[in-house]
C-alpha cells in the first residue's frame, strides 16, 4: 500500500458522538503497552502521526485515522492499564462497546499482543469479548524483533493455543523496528475491505 495521504481526523472521547465516516473502517485494540501506536505509524510510513509514549495508558480515546482518502485506521483505547481507576476502565469499556456495536462502516478488529509473553487474562477476555460482539479479531502479534529468529513459531504456537483462537484465524507477526509483517497486514486490511464492500 502506498500512502500518500494520511491525518489524525476524528478523536472522540467518553462523551463524544461517534463520527458518520464514509468509508470502510478498521479497528486496533490491545493493551497500553503492546505498541498500537508503534503499528500504526509503521502502517502509514510515518514516524509520529500517532503518538507513541513510554508511560502506558495514554490513549485514552477512539483515534480515527484518515488514509488516502478511501479508509480508516482506528486506534482504541488500550487496556489493562493497572493505573486507571476501576470507573475510568469501565468507561473505556463502555466507549469501546458502543464503537463496535453502532459503527456502520467497521470491516475488521486487529487484537495486538505481544509475542514475546503469553496472553494475559485480560488479552484472552478481550480476545473473546470481540468475538462475542460478531467480529473474527485477526491477531498481530507485535515486538517480533524482541525475540530470536528460533523462537517465533514457538510464541506463535503459545499465542494460538492459549487464545483458543477460532480455526481459520489470522496471526500475523509484526516489528516496529524492522516493519517486518506490514506488508502482510496490508494485505489482510484489502482484502477484508474488498470482500466487505457493499
Amino acid at each position: 500500500m502506498v500512502i500518500k495521504q494520511a491525518e489524525l481526523q476524528t478523536v472522540c472521547g467518553i462523551t463524544s458522538s461517534l463520527p458518520e465516516n464514509l468509508y470502510p473502517e478498521v479497528a486496533f485494540a490491545g493493551k497500553s503497552n503492546v505498541g498500537k501506536s508503534s503499528l500504526i505509524n509503521g502502517l502509514l510510513n510515518r514516524k509520529s502521526l500517532a503518538r507513541t509514549s513510554s508511560q502506558p495508558g495514554k490513549t485514552q480515546t477512539i483515534n480515527f485515522y484518515y488514509v488516502n482518502q478511501s479508509l480508516y485506521l482506528v486506534d482504541l483505547p488500550g487496556y489493562g492499564y493497572a493505573k486507571a481507576s476501576e470507573e475510568i476502565r469501565a468507561k473505556w469499556g463502555r466507549m469501546v462497546e458502543n464503537y463496535l456495536h453502532k459503527s456502520k462502516q467497521l470491516r475488521a478488529v486487529f487484537l495486538l499482543i505481544d509475542i514475546r509473553h503469553a496472553p494475559s487474562a485480560n488479552d484472552k477476555q478481550m480476545y473473546q469479548w470481540i468475538v462475542s460482539q460478531g467480529y473474527e479479531p485477526i491477531i498481530i502479534a507485535t515486538k517480533l524483533d524482541k525475540i530470536k529468529r528460533s523462537q517465533v513459531a514457538k510464541q506463535l504456537k503459545l499465542l494460538k493455543e492459549e487464545l483458543k483462537l477460532l480455526p481459520g484465524t489470522k496471526l500475523l507477526p509484526f516489528s516496529a523496528q524492522t516493519k517486518q509483517g506490514r506488508e502482510e497486514i496490508w494485505e489482510v486490511m484489502e482484502k477484508l475491505i474488498e470482500d466487505k464492500a457493499i
